[in-house]
């Protein structure tokens, strides 16, 4: 069985949302069924069908992520330390062709949000910086071409 790495945060989101799911979304979806059958002739009522695949995504969801909670290896990055990027470190880069600054914290590929500066553990940029040190420069192919980057500040927080 692979393990699948995430942070404490992101593990603890996984919970709230299984939680949310089983507490919120469950009920309401029962109930939801209910008052469709109450409606009478199932075969050509659409509430109740609709309902039903409600239900079906709900739990599927919470399967699936019963199945990676169960697979989780937490780990704490206010444990970490050092120089060299590794999974959990926040990484600020220097784009070397447009000068830009950017940050990217290296996380789990659950609790992957590039909007929020958060990148997979798996995405081409993170499998390139895994091992580089202040001062190293990395190349990296992107959707819009090849990329360089410095690595000018490494962090765990």
């Amino acid at each position: 069985m692979e393990k699948i790495p995430m942070t404490a945060s992101g593990y603890a989101a996984l919970e709230t949302e299984i939680r949310h799911l089983k507490a919120i979304e469950r009920p309401a979806v029962i109930k939801a069924i209910a008052e469709a059958r109450a409606h009478g002739d199932l075969s050509e009522n659409a509430e109740y069908h609709s309902a039903k695949e409600r239900q079906s995504f709900i739990e599927g969801r919470v399967m699936e992520l019963e199945d990676k909670l169960s697979r989780a290896q937490v780990i704490d990055v206010a444990k970490l330390s050092g120089k060299v990027v590794k999974f959990g470190a926040t990484v600020t880069l220097i784009d070397e062709d447009t000068e830009q600054k950017a940050k990217y914290q290296i996380v789990g590929d659950l609790e992957a949000d590039f909007a929020k500066g958060r990148i997979s553990i798996s995405s081409p940029l993170a499998r390139a910086l895994i091992g580089k040190t202040v001062g190293d420069t990395v190349e990296v192919n992107t959707p819009s071409g090849g990329r360089s980057y410095e690595v000018t500040k490494v962090e765990f927080k």
